[in-house]
């Protein structure tokens, strides 16, 4: 009779560990060719125009900078979440709060110059959107109530919440949109390369990971998170305030992920709209199991995610090939990312007895 066990492997080397997510971009766009071929696109031609369209050109390169941004924030908010076993799936939520504050702040201060209003609004942000997170994580520790189940719920909380100030005080007077009025010019993010949207967030989005590397890597609460995540229970008989280191966590994860809203409104639009996320949040999660929950992982998951986006706006103007055909790739990445993790934490073990 042969007996089927999944056992747990030894640890991978770092090379391994580096490799696995490149791997799985090969393997996603590989199988990114079934269903570019049954839309009825010329391969070769597609993925030329898809890179094309990202990287081909300054315009192009900055415009996949632009996107990856709010990205980077997102996906290094799930993945410092993930580190210690905490679930934030609210990244979308908490990306609304942040924009919400940096609203607020950036139409209630006009006389304020920007070398004191930016602070604020960045500081605003943050909170708002690590508030926001603090929200489920008190819940998980105190009351026992999972945490997936109520981020993901308090995103379509928020949703509503950002809809009723925008048909109500944040609405931008004499205008049946739900749109708010434009933030002053000291709130607005300083463009930092000319015929561009190259803002001041890009850069803060690639300090953000350095950031989050040494707090991983050099501090107490790196140490903390990643013992949380491993065993919380011994890490709770080692002396560690785990409730505490949680909700560290939550306060952490939720003002990186509410950065990416204040990019968004202070760096892009100028303006609260009801459409300002196309689902950050939700690719954020993507992004931080591809870049295997390490900051720099993360942002070059993200990179790459900005140019299927980007990219795929011109492979489909000139191939006719749907530009949703990169929500397609992102789904892909997501599950080939998963199965290459499952197989490099276990392995299958036949034998016969």
């Amino acid at each position: 009779m042969i007996r089927i066990r999944i056992i747990r492997r030894a640890p991978l080397p770092n090379w391994a560990r580096i490799a696995i997510p490149v791997i799985a971009i090969i393997v996603t766009l590989i199988l990114a060719a079934i269903p570019i071929l049954i839309a009825g696109g010329n391969l070769w031609k597609s993925y030329y125009y898809l890179f094309y369209g990202a990287l081909g050109t300054r315009f192009n390169i900055l415009e996949t900078f632009v996107k990856s941004s709010p990205l980077i924030f997102t996906g290094l908010a799930v993945a410092f979440a993930f580190r210690a076993k905490f679930w934030n799936i609210g990244a979308e939520g908490q990306l609304l709060a942040g924009a919400i504050a940096a609203t607020w702040i950036g139409i209630s201060f006009p006389g304020v110059p920007a070398f004191i209003l930016l602070p604020v609004v960045l500081t605003g942000g943050f909170i708002a959107g690590g508030a926001w997170a603090a929200v489920p994580a008190l819940l998980k520790t105190k009351l026992k109530v999972d945490d997936v189940v109520t981020t993901l719920l308090l995103n379509y909380v928020m949703m509503h919440i950002m809809g009723a100030l925008l048909f109500g005080p944040l609405q931008q007077p004499g205008s049946s949109w739900p749109r708010s009025p434009e933030i002053v010019a000291a709130a607005k993010y300083p463009i930092l390369l000319a015929r561009s949207r190259f803002h001041m967030g890009i850069p803060l989005a690639f300090i953000a990971v350095f950031i989050l590397w040494f707090i991983n890597k050099r501090t107490v609460l790196g140490y903390q998170t990643k013992a949380v995540g491993v065993n919380i229970r011994a890490a709770d008989f080692g002396g560690i305030n785990t409730t505490a280191v949680i909700l560290k966590t939550a306060l952490i994860s939720g003002g990186l992920a509410g950065l990416a809203g204040v990019g968004e409104v202070c760096g892009i639009q100028y303006h609260l709209l009801m459409d300002l996320s196309p689902g950050y949040g939700y690719s954020g999660i993507v992004i931080a199991m591809l870049g295997n929950l390490h900051p720099v992982g993360v942002m070059f998951s993200a990179f790459f995610f900005s140019v299927i986006i980007v990219g795929a706006q011109t492979m489909s103007r000139i191939t006719g090939v749907p530009v949703y055909i990169s929500e397609v790739i992102q789904g892909m990445a997501l599950i080939i990312m998963l199965i290459a993790i499952l197989f490099t934490e276990y392995k299958i073990k036949v034998a016969k007895r």
